[in-house]
């Protein structure tokens, strides 16, 4: 069975760091793109970033350069590297992963981590 175990989230203050982690463990074939989402109280899920297996990268665009994708495809973990955060980036941050596995294909979610950005 596969699963994805989400770190790193936690209480800032406005203009500070966070580094999220997130690991897949289980029966891994190989794993595609991998990225994160987000979901604030009373709003729809969506994405912040992705990254392939070889590494090109895609965010949205209320990330203004702020986050920085990356993975280590040796450990089949993905981090996402978040600067001069702000309040409305307060959200639970979800990890996803397109999974190949012997018997099937992804997508897989962690269970969500809760980042606050406090004013």
């Amino acid at each position: 069975q596969v699963q994805l175990v989400e770190s790193g989230g936690g209480l800032v203050q406005a203009g500070g760091s966070l580094r999220l982690s997130c690991a897949a463990s289980g029966r891994i074939f190989a794993i595609n793109a991998m990225g994160w989402y987000r979901q604030a109280p009373g709003k729809q899920r969506e994405l912040v970033a992705i990254i392939t297996s070889p590494g090109n990268t895609d965010y949205a665009d209320f990330v203004e350069g702020r986050f920085t994708i990356s993975r280590d495809n040796a450990k089949n973990t993905v981090y996402l590297q978040m600067n001069n955060l702000k309040p409305e980036d307060t959200a639970l941050y979800y990890c996803n992963a397109d999974i190949i596995t012997v018997a099937s294909r992804g997508p897989y979610w962690g269970q969500g981590t809760q980042v606050t950005v406090s004013s």
